[in-house]
């Protein structure tokens, strides 16, 4: 594992270790070099809620790629839209230790604009 990633695995566990005090469900994003994922979680983490990515066709559909800020900020909405028919409008979102910029800003914007807070 790499000293980049170590760095960002911990960053990640502190910020769960404070949402987790909050007891609301955690909004999760996973950012790989050609895919997103998110996940919405219960306040335990016991099960998901909701979920989404960028394999899936509905996501990807009149999109040019799937790993730009476009394709986040759709994926966002989705996310945003399964959250609130699920019953959820308040959530923590939970950056996984990524920068907030560019696809994951793009993303938490998005699921903003749905209806989700936080």
């Amino acid at each position: 594992m790499s000293i980049k990633n170590k760095a960002r695995l911990r960053r990640a566990k502190s910020t769960r270790a404070q949402i987790r005090k909050l007891g609301i469900p955690r909004l999760s994003v996973l950012r790989t070099g050609q895919h997103l994922y998110v996940q919405l979680f219960t306040a335990d983490g016991a099960r998901v809620i909701a979920s989404a990515n960028t394999l899936q066709a509905e996501v990807t559909e009149g999109l040019k790629g799937n790993k730009n800020i476009e394709a986040a900020a759709k994926l966002g909405r989705i996310v945003g839209e399964r959250a609130k028919a699920a019953g959820i409008e308040k959530v923590a979102f939970d950056r996984s230790g990524y920068r907030y910029h560019g696809r994951v800003k793009a993303l938490a914007d998005a699921a903003r604009e749905a209806g989700l807070q936080f």
